[in-house]
């Protein structure tokens, strides 16, 4: 059996902070039966991650698919790491470049507490696409990485096709759930997290982020990696993203690059408010919203993400 890679400590711990969240009620009398709890079965992933030295940073990336089919750059969530796409990844190989990069101090690459405003990750961003000479990206970027990928196309010498973003902040007000609006608002909540730990946090995530899908110990194992020791540093973007998203939200309506913004219609994080708004604003947009579906959609719903990514990257970002 695979070791556990969160600990009774952190269970516990995560169990008192959902004691305290009320959309956790809502979530957990949704699931599908064995949704959310971690397998404990040998996992197998499609993606073969690996790492370069950029801008004085060990950063960790992923290339696959056909080289001839359109390029597709994923970014990473919080708090998972770039192996969270590994579903969509293998169902996307023969149809697509694909490229998968851990933002600086998220998943599994370097980079310190100056590295936690949408600029300093955007200009990042830029670098790397640089580096690995790509054109006519689709950028998919959910949660954290939403406003990093607006942000770059909205500041940046941009090389982007279309972005698809969900499920994170892109617009003001950003309207949150309980614990999101505790993170940001109060220095209190940011302690606690920091003193509960990565264990902890990941933990809670799991439980309010699915409805359908249960992650793998290997999985869970490598966003241990990703945060531990760095928890402060999640808790730092959470306290600036609002004063970040001022120089997104100016910026909203003069966006001449398609966005598919897709949400799930049960995200204990982000109401789907954030998304219906978002699309009003943006000029160039397409809006998805799935059903019963958890905050992170692309494993949640992976077969519907994987065919709207599919179709949009051929030819639905052109709009018409």
């Amino acid at each position: 059996m695979t070791k556990d890679p969160i600990g009774m400590l952190a269970r516990l711990n995560a169990a008192s902070l959902m004691m305290i969240t009320p959309e956790f009620y809502k979530i957990r009398s949704m699931r599908a039966a064995g949704a959310s709890k971690i397998k404990y079965t040998t996992a197998s992933f499609t993606m073969k991650p690996t790492y370069m030295q950029l801008d004085g940073l060990k950063i960790r990336y992923a290339t696959g698919g056909i080289p001839d089919g359109p390029t597709v750059l994923f970014l990473s969530p919080l708090p998972q790491s770039i192996l969270c796409y590994d579903s969509v990844w293998a169902a996307m190989a023969a149809d697509a470049n694909l490229i998968a990069l851990d933002l600086p101090g998220f998943g599994r690459s370097q980079g310190d507490i100056s590295f936690m405003t949408f600029a300093a990750q955007s200009a990042f961003l830029e670098k790397f696409i640089a580096e690995m000479g790509l054109t006519d990206v689709h950028i998919v970027a959910p949660d954290v990485a939403m406003p990093v990928a607006l942000h770059y196309a909205m500041h940046r010498d941009h090389k982007a096709a279309s972005i698809l973003v969900g499920d994170g902040p892109g617009i003001l007000p950003s309207d949150g759930g309980s614990l999101i609006k505790k993170i940001v608002h109060s220095g209190f909540w940011r302690l606690m997290v920091n003193m509960t730990g990565a264990r902890a946090f990941i933990v809670g995530a799991i439980q309010l982020g699915y409805l359908h899908y249960s992650p793998s110990a290997e999985e869970v194992a490598d966003y241990v990696a990703s945060y531990s020791g760095r928890i402060n540093q999640v808790t730092a973007w959470f306290k600036h993203y609002p004063e970040g998203l001022k120089d997104i939200d100016s910026h909203l309506e003069n966006l001449d690059v398609p966005v598919h913004v897709f949400w799930g219609d049960q995200d204990a994080f982000l109401t789907t408010d954030n998304a219906v708004r978002l699309h009003k604003r943006l000029p160039k947009s397409a809006l998805t919203i799935f059903e019963m579906c958890g905050h992170f959609c692309y494993q949640d719903k992976a077969v519907e993400f994987t065919a709207l990514l599919r179709a949009w990257v051929n030819n639905g970002h052109k709009l018409g």
